[in-house]
């Protein structure tokens, strides 16, 4: 292979896993203010096999061919003028350009310097890989949609998942009361991250288990069994819903009739984030759980698993052996 070229999972048609196919591309060349990272690993979120089959965030990237993939964390090979932050040789990690295309599963990315960090010093790629877009959801829902102060009631739901697992760590950092929803066999693991209290979806209507909630997470939304309207039910008067699953209008308007309030989010790219939670893994306040990895050519068998909704933590691509 050419220095002008790499690897990269490419998909030419929206569909199931088998859509995914690794080809020979053209390498990326950075911009000024731009660095050329040579990916180690990404991670694989639920938005990327929505956006596969056509939903997701395929109305941003538009039709096919594209690649797939924000969560990166690799080693800086080349940096653009104008880049001051980084260098070459830094092992960093980010989730660039989202939601437009970053091309993730690929042996190489661009993006803007400042939209990566450096990688947590304690943690192998395939760690790392699998923490910005999880990672940044649950912070900037958290801190920033919710201003989330000790001592306040929050409810996770999804708390085993890629993105509530981290949640549930994030909220007991910020001093809160912590109660996730997730099926009795991840309730030991949820506890040891900090949950205070965890509820079996399967066995209990959590409305019926919870009450007096300040902030709501909820990562399933009313696709599943009405779980967005079902949680204003929860809140206290005045408290917060954040629905990340986008949510419409009705949701709303349900809240507001309720003396509650609720906000649809979507993660933004963050560099200072990622660094203050880079710092909190290596100060070993905050772990990341990947159940499986597997190497690039194996994106298909990676997303058929992803899509079972069974997965405890995160996904990965390994990009260099």
């Amino acid at each position: 292979m050419s220095t002008s070229s790499m690897r990269a999972v490419v998909q030419h048609g929206f569909g199931g896993p088998e859509v995914l196919r690794v080809a020979e591309v053209a390498r990326p060349v950075p911009l000024p203010t731009e660095v050329l990272v040579r990916v180690h690993a990404a991670g694989i979120n639920p938005v990327d096999w929505k956006t596969r089959e056509g939903s997701g965030m395929a109305g941003v990237l538009g039709e096919p061919p594209f690649t797939l993939g924000w969560d990166v964390s690799g080693v800086v090979a080349e940096v653009g003028f104008g880049v001051t932050t980084l260098k070459v040789g830094d092992e960093v990690y980010g989730m660039p350009w989202f939601p437009r295309a970053a091309g993730g599963y690929a042996e190489y990315v661009t993006a803007p310097a400042r939209q990566f960090a450096r990688k947590p010093a304690t943690v192998s790629h395939e760690q790392a890989a699998a923490v910005p877009l999880a990672a940044l959801t649950a912070w900037q829902a958290l801190v920033d949609a919710a201003d989330v102060r000790p001592g306040q009631r929050v409810l996770i739901h999804a708390a085993a998942g890629g993105v509530g697992h981290l949640a549930v760590q994030f909220a007991k950092h910020l001093g809160a009361h912590v109660i996730g929803t997730a099926s009795s066999a991840r309730h030991e693991w949820l506890t040891a991250l900090g949950a205070d209290e965890v509820v079996d979806y399967t066995a209990v209507r959590f409305e019926d288990a919870v009450k007096d909630i300040d902030v709501v997470i909820d990562l399933v939304g009313d696709a599943h069994d009405n779980t967005s309207t079902r949680s204003l039910d929860v809140l206290r008067p005045g408290g917060l819903l954040v629905a990340i699953p986008g949510a419409g209008p009705e949701l709303a308007e349900a809240a507001l009739a309720k003396g509650v309030r609720s906000t649809t989010f979507l993660v933004e790219p963050q560099g200072p984030a990622l660094t203050r939670i880079a710092e909190l893994i290596d100060a070993g306040q905050v772990s990341v759980e990947v159940e499986e990895v597997f190497p690039l050519e194996q994106a298909a068998a990676a997303h058929t698993r992803g899509e079972t909704g069974r997965t405890r933590g995160k996904l990965v691509l390994r990009v260099i052996a």
